[in-house]
């Protein structure tokens, strides 16, 4: 029988160690092991306990701060050790602040030596309930926060927070204080999240037992968070909360999309999807952003795919106006759509620095 592992994610320590406590209390013969990366002191400390108290506490040095590093050296074998022990029926994993289930994930769906022992059941996401809006579409770096993994950590607190509620099985909306989540925080939540997700109000209302069962499914979760968007995304404008799906099978013109990108990256919204160069033809742009932090990065060929620009907008309060002509503006106009493809084979499009060289790509 494979154990089940439950992956606790967030932003906000205070959060996750109430979804922590929450679920250790509530799972019958439950084993937690929590992770937290110091990343001036560049060392992991590992926490494992169960109902009789506190197991194991070590402290480990990293080679570098970096939840890569601490996922390797240390989180998936003590995951893995705790999953073969016998004496625990669920293991609950709670992983340092800003480090994203997808990478555990992707390492156990993998790994069929893994796969034998262990199951991912459930991916629980906690936000800081009194500030949801401001956690998910605010300028913050996770830096300024004091949330970051290692010292070359320059990723925005948002960007980082709504990866996760649109990878989560179960958000919890957790809360120190009697605050109740606002209804636009809450709505936004519900838009970012997976249309089959759980978002929960308080932490203690989270059904344990339900996390053990199946309720994650690894290839659903994939296709939902693809950069390559699906047809039929919903487009909301309801409690507060707008989307927009801007899409054309044109590709940004790389001179104007250069120029003017912060139209469209900068702003207090969720926006993902992926787009294309005629300089870079056979590659998916990925495009990541929010909280006016924009990540662009090289992702995997079209291959069967026809490439197409597709970017999905979600935000509070109103939608900014311009985002419609900004868009249409850097894609490639329908005269210069004409051009084939060989009259942009240039060596250079001024994306290097983001999307590496065209002659390592095209």
């Amino acid at each position: 029988m494979r154990t089940p592992i439950v992956l606790v994610t967030g932003v906000d320590p205070d959060a996750m160690a109430s979804v922590l406590v929450g679920l250790a209390w509530d799972l019958p013969r439950a084993v937690s092991v929590r992770h937290v990366i110091d990343p001036d002191e560049q060392t992991l400390t590992r926490v494992v306990s169960d109902a009789d108290g506190v197991l194991d506490k070590e402290v480990i040095p990293l080679e570098h701060a970096c939840t890569g590093c601490a996922l390797r050296e240390d989180i998936v074998p003590t995951i893995e050790r705790l999953a073969r022990d016998g004496r625990w029926n669920t293991v609950i994993a709670c992983l340092p602040l800003g480090a994203e289930a997808v990478q555990v994930d992707h390492v156990v769906a993998g790994d069929s030596r893994l796969q034998r022992h262990l199951r991912i059941a459930a991916v629980v996401t906690a936000l800081d309930g009194a500030n949801i809006v401001d956690d998910l579409l605010g300028d913050d770096l996770l830096r300024e926060r004091g949330r970051h993994s290692g010292p070359d950590d320059a990723r925005g607190h948002g960007e980082v927070a709504c990866a996760m509620v649109e990878y989560a099985d179960v958000v919890v909306l957790s809360s120190e204080t009697e605050t109740q989540p606002s209804p636009v925080g809450t709505e936004l939540v519900r838009t970012l999240a997976r249309p089959d997700a759980c978002v929960v109000p308080r932490s203690e209302e989270v059904d344990a037992s339900l996390l053990t069962s199946m309720l994650h499914d690894h290839e659903r979760t994939a296709r939902w968070i693809a950069p390559v968007l699906m047809d039929g995304l919903p487009q909301r404008r309801e409690r507060g909360v707008w989307q927009l799906v801007l899409d054309s099978p044109r590709p940004f013109h790389p001179d104007r999309l250069l120029d003017d990108i912060e139209r469209l990256g900068g702003g207090r919204h969720r926006s993902r999807g992926a787009f294309w160069l005629p300089t870079r033809p056979d590659v998916v742009q990925v495009w990541d952003g929010a909280g006016g932090q924009l990540s662009i990065g090289a992702g995997a060929p079209w291959s069967e795919v026809t490439p197409r620009t597709r970017i999905l907008f979600t935000g509070a309060g109103t939608a900014p106006d311009h985002l419609h002509d900004a868009f249409e503006a850097m894609l490639l106009g329908p005269v210069e759509a004409l051009v084939e493809t060989p009259n942009w084979a240039v060596p250079e499009d001024g994306f290097e620095p983001w999307l590496g060289p065209i002659r390592d790509i095209a």
